[in-house]
C-alpha cells in the first residue's frame, strides 16, 4: 500500500506540467482569509453577516463543501499554501516567532518587547523557509506570470531570505510579522524591502483604555482606532498593481488579517451592524493581546463585510479592465475561527455545521479548525454548482500548474482542474492527513467519510477517535471501538507520511507514540 499511496504526489506534478497556450492562461486570484469560520459567508448558511459580492460570485462558481486548510494556524498553513507540502512534510508546521517572546510573559511586562520588533527589522517575523524553496510564487513567475503578494506575510522577516521577494513575489505591500498584524492602523507597512509610514501613531496591541475613561462612551477608544485603515490602504495597492499588469497573465495573492483580532474596523460601519444586531451589553476591556472593543460583535462582522465590497470593486474593476472573464478567483481562509474574547466565533455560528467553541475551532485538527469555505470563480467558465471534492490546500500547487502551464515542484497535492471544468474523471485523494505539534500535539486522517483523530500526541496519547462525518459531522461520536480495521489503516498512513522536519526545528517536530 505505501508505494502505491507515495506515487500519488508525484503523479499529480507530473500531470501538473502539461502545455497550454499562451492565451489560455488565466490571471489567479487568491483571496485568503485570516481566522475566517467555514459558515462566516452567505453562501455557506451565514444569515447575519453580509456577504453579497462573494455570495454572487459563489452563486456563478463552484462552492467546495469538503476543501481543508494543511494546519489549524497561520504559519503552516501559509507554509503548505506556498510549498504544496502537508504538514507532515513540510518545513514549518506551527507558529515560531524569529525572535520569540520569553515565556511566561505576561502583558505588563510586553512594551520592551513590542518596542525592541518595532524598531528592529532583524527582529520581525516569523521562523523563515528555507532559502530557495519553490513556491507558488517562483513557480508561476517562471512561467511568466507577474506577481504580487498584498496582505500577511508570516514566513520569514526581512533578512531573513525568506521574505516575499525572496519566494518568488515581485511585488509585496502589506504585514511581514505576524504579531505586528494584531493591530489594523499600524504605523507603517512594508512595501517590499522598505518601511513605508501609514500616518498613524504607533500602538502596541497591549495598550489599555486610559485610567477613569467610560468603557461604555465609543469616544474611550479613539485611540485604538486611528485614520488609515490597513485594509484600505492594502486594497489600493491591490488594485492599483492589477490595473499596472492587466496585459499579462499574472498571480495575486491577497491575504488579508480580515477577521483575526484585534476585531476593528471603520466606525459608521460597525455601527451599521450596531443598529441591525443590537447594543452590546460586554465591552472588551481586557482583550489579553488584542485592543479593547465596544461592540466586538458588530465589529466583527463589519470587518468580513469590509472585505466584501472590497471584492465587488475588484470585480468591477476587472470587468473595466476586459480581463474578468479570463480571471481565476478563489476565496478560503487560513484556518478555522478564534475563540478568544475579540473573537465571537459561536455568536455568528461561524463553524456552519461544525463546533467552533474553544479546542474545537482555530488550533485544534476538529473540523471546525480545518475544515474551510472555498469558492471558485472564473468569469462565466464554469458550471455553477457546489462540489464534494475531498481536497487540501496542498492541490493548489498542481491545479495552478495546470492552468498555467507550468512545471511544479514535487508536492502534496492533486489538480481539481477537471472539476473546473466539470469533467468526470477527477483523480482523488485516497486519504487526507494533518499532523499539528501545538496545544499538546494533534493528528488527524481522513478516509472517505471516516475522520481518525488523536489528541495529546505530545503526551504519549495513541488512542484515535473514529468519526463518520457523512453522519455526525460534530465529531460527538466516536466509533472508534466497533472499527479496529479503520485505525490499523489510518496509523499506517501517518507511519507513511510523518517526516522529520526539514528546519530541525524542535518546536516543530511532533513525538508520536504508535500503539503496538
Amino acid at each position: 500500500m505505501k508505494a502505491y499511496l507515495k506515487t500519488l504526489p508525484a503523479l499529480a506534478a507530473v500531470l501538473s506540467g502539461c502545455s497550454v497556450p499562451k492565451a489560455e492562461r488565466p490571471n489567479i486570484i487568491y483571496l485568503m482569509f485570516d481566522d475566517l469560520g467555514y459558515g462566516d459567508l452567505g453562501c455557506y448558511g451565514q444569515e447575519l453577516i453580509e456577504t453579497p459580492n462573494i455570495d454572487a460570485l459563489a452563486a456563478r462558481g463552484i462552492v467546495f463543501t469538503d476543501m481543508y486548510s494543511a494546519a489549524p494556524l497561520s504559519a503552516p498553513s501559509r507554509c503548505s499554501v506556498m510549498t504544496g507540502l502537508h504538514c507532515g512534510h513540510s518545513q514549518i508546521r506551527g507558529n515560531d516567532e524569529r525572535w520569540a517572546r520569553p515565556e511566561g510573559m505576561v502583558l505588563s511586562e510586553a512594551d520592551w518587547y513590542f518596542d525592541a520588533i518595532h524598531e528592529n527589522p532583524d527582529l520581525e517575523g516569523q521562523w523563515p523557509l528555507a532559502e530557495g524553496t519553490a513556491t507558488l510564487a517562483t513557480m508561476l513567475s517562471d512561467a511568466g506570470y507577474a506577481t504580487a503578494m498584498i496582505g500577511k506575510w508570516g514566513l520569514g522577516g526581512p533578512g531573513s531570505g525568506s521574505a516575499p521577494g525572496d519566494c518568488g513575489f515581485d511585488y509585496f505591500y502589506g504585514f511581514n510579522c505576524q504579531m505586528l498584524a494584531h493591530s489594523y492602523y499600524p504605523d507603517y507597512l512594508w512595501e517590499n524591502d522598505k518601511k513605508v509610514p501609514t500616518g498613524n501613531e504607533y500602538m502596541p496591541v497591549n495598550r489599555r483604555l486610559d485610567p477613569g475613561a467610560d468603557p461604555y462612551d465609543i469616544r474611550s477608544y479613539d485611540k485604538f482606532n486611528q485614520k488609515e485603515y490597513s485594509c484600505d490602504l492594502m486594497y489600493d495597492k491591490l488594485e492599483r498593481w492589477v490595473g499596472d499588469h492587466a496585459a499579462e497573465p499574472f498571480f495575486l495573492m491577497w491575504t488579508t488579517t480580515v477577521p483575526h483580532s484585534t476585531v476593528q474596523a471603520p466606525e459608521e460601519e460597525v455601527m451599521y451592524y450596531v443598529q441591525k444586531l443590537g447594543e452590546e451589553k460586554t465591552p472588551i476591556t481586557d482583550g489579553g493581546w488584542y485592543y479593547p472593543v465596544l461592540y466586538p460583535h458588530s465589529a466583527y462582522a463589519a470587518m468580513i463585510t469590509h472585505i466584501d465590497t472590497q471584492v465587488g470593486r475588484l470585480v468591477e474593476r476587472l470587468k473595466e479592465l476586459g480581463i474578468y472573464d479570463n480571471t481565476l478567483i478563489i476565496i478560503t481562509s487560513d484556518n478555522g475561527p478564534a475563540a478568544n474574547s475579540n473573537s465571537p466565533g459561536e455568536y455568528f455560528k461561524s463553524g456552519g455545521p461544525f463546533k467552533c467553541r474553544k479546542g474545537w475551532g482555530k488550533s485544534s485538527l476538529h473540523e471546525g479548525g480545518i475544515r474551510m469555505p472555498f469558492v471558485v470563480s472564473w468569469g462565466d467558465r464554469l458550471k455553477p454548482g457546489r462540489s464534494n471534492y475531498m481536497g487540501q490546500f496542498t492541490d493548489l500547487m498542481p491545479t495552478f500548474a495546470q492552468l498555467a502551464g507550468a512545471k511544479a515542484p514535487q508536492n502534496d497535492g492533486i489538480s481539481f482542474v477537471p472539476t473546473l471544468k466539470g469533467q468526470q474523471q477527477q483523480p482523488q485523494h485516497p486519504y487526507l492527513y494533518w499532523e499539528y505539534p501545538a496545544s499538546k500535539g494533534w493528528l488527524a486522517v481522513r478516509v472517505g467519510p471516516w475522520k481518525g483523530l488523536v489528541q495529546n500526541v505530545q503526551k504519549g496519547n495513541c488512542n484515535m477517535e473514529l468519526y463518520n462525518l457523512d453522519e455526525d459531522p460534530q465529531e460527538s461520536r466516536d466509533l472508534a471501538v466497533m472499527h479496529p480495521e479503520i485505525l490499523e489503516e489510518m496509523w499506517h498512513i501517518i507511519e507513511n507520511e510523518h517526516c522529520e522536519v526539514p528546519s530541525h526545528n524542535p518546536k516543530f517536530e511532533l513525538d508520536i507514540n504508535f500503539p503496538e
